[in-house]
């Protein structure tokens, strides 16, 4: 009788150890895996870290490089959307993948051969920008056909999950790479990453549905505008699209001033203002782990308020950050790692949320659209951030920029 229920108890221990869930979804592990190991790359940092170590770049040349990488968000993110969602997504994702290795490929050969020049190095820089804008609308569009919908909440708590250790460990990884290897064998990483990343997608053996063709044929423009129509008219998709906008324009005030605010007001030294930026990623580590619960609890309206409003309300911390430095210092973390992992709760649930409610055949281009108008916004946020700290000071500034921040919850 023991030998029986020793047996049944080691048989429970046995399933209980088994994994659940997405875990036994080799198509989607792949996609994972891949995904994964191409954020561990681009985390590296190392075509910046190239351009400074090895061609000596100034200041308003690593401004231009960043710029170049940032810009065709704007420029060519709502016809991408438009191809995206014109046929199937996964040689999208092969192609931008093999593209973004070459293009490194390419940088690391011309350095070796003493021909590398910083107009090459843009080129690289907007190429690369433009590819990895088609990748992430690809993929985002990609995740509904190898996960039920009722899985998009742990799917994207995966994929957010290890993208937060990629923020984490990834830049101290480049800086430890260059300084052992060199800094044209560590972009030579960075460009198998991607090749990696692409032999993962290929492997996937569920079949990808094309997209069904519309009745009536339209321009490229007009498919483009369907997408901002559709945000415009959707009374959830234009919600999360305010909220976002909202956190954008008040965030790039963050974004311009976060830096000089913590060292020239707060009195910090860079050391430290570098750990306070990776302490975010630790906090949206633990976000990305607890959206499934949180989700689950509250339910998808509250806690997309929820989360929303205390991640918010955590800005605050920030102008907030005053009297002797130890202290202001646990002000800032606090607001780092707490807000980042709120944050990261209201980001992987309003992602799931769009890409539950939107036509499949849509999804590139509703992505598209949220991009090109929150990132538009944002772009201006980080300029008037920079004006009004410079007419009011730095501490007013990030105050003003809190309020905005708390709003967006409404």
């Amino acid at each position: 009788m023991s030998d029986k229920n020793n047996s049944r108890n080691k048989g429970d221990r046995a399933k209980g150890l088994q994994l659940d869930g997405l875990w036994r979804q080799p198509d989607f592990m792949r996609l994972w895996i891949g995904q994964t190991i191409s954020e561990f790359g681009s985390w590296l940092g190392a075509l910046a870290l190239f351009a400074i170590l090895v061609l000596e770049a100034t200041p308003t040349q690593m401004g231009l490089l960043e710029t170049l990488k940032a810009i065709p968000a704007l420029l060519i993110g709502l016809l991408a959307g438009v191809w995206i969602d014109s046929g199937r997504r996964r040689p999208i994702l092969i192609g931008s993948d093999i593209g973004r290795s070459l293009l490194l490929g390419l940088v690391v050969v011309l350095a070796f051969t003493s021909l590398l020049k910083m107009t090459h190095l843009y080129i690289v820089a907007f190429l690369v920008g433009s590819l990895t804008v088609i990748f992430n609308m690809a993929y985002q569009a990609y995740i509904p056909s190898i996960v039920r919908r009722d899985e998009l909440v742990e799917a994207n708590s995966k994929l957010g999950a290890t993208a937060s250790i990629a923020e984490i460990a990834s830049p101290g990884l480049g800086g430890f790479l260059v300084q052992l290897i060199s800094a044209p064998l560590t972009l030579l990483m960075d460009s198998l990453s991607y090749l990696i990343s692409a032999l993962l997608v290929a492997s996937i053996k569920m079949p990808e549905p094309d997209q069904a063709a519309p009745k009536k044929r339209q321009s490229m423009s007009q498919d483009a505008v369907t997408g901002l129509k559709l945000v415009a008219s959707h009374h959830l998709l234009r919600a999360v699209a305010v909220a976002a906008a909202t956190r954008g324009f008040f965030g790039g005030f963050f974004a311009a001033l976060y830096g000089l605010y913590v060292l020239r007001e707060v009195g910090l030294g860079p050391a430290t203002l570098g750990i306070l930026i990776g302490s975010g990623g630790i906090g949206s580590f633990f976000g990305a782990i607890l959206t499934g619960r949180f989700t689950g609890h509250f339910g998808w309206g509250n806690s997309l308020i929820l989360s929303s409003l205390i991640s918010g309300l955590l800005a605050w911390l920030i102008p907030l950050a005053i009297g002797p430095k130890p202290l202001a210092f646990t002000f800032l973390v606090i607001g780092q790692v707490v807000g980042d992992l709120f944050m990261t709760i209201y980001l992987i649930g309003e992602l799931s949320l769009r890409q539950m409610i939107t036509p499949d055949r849509l999804l590139g281009r509703v992505k598209a659209s949220y991009e090109f108008f929150v990132g538009g916004v944002s772009t201006v946020g980080i300029l008037v951030g920079g004006l009004l700290g410079q007419m009011i000071g730095l501490r007013p500034a990030t105050a003003v920029a809190a309020v905005g921040n708390s709003l967006a919850f409404l």
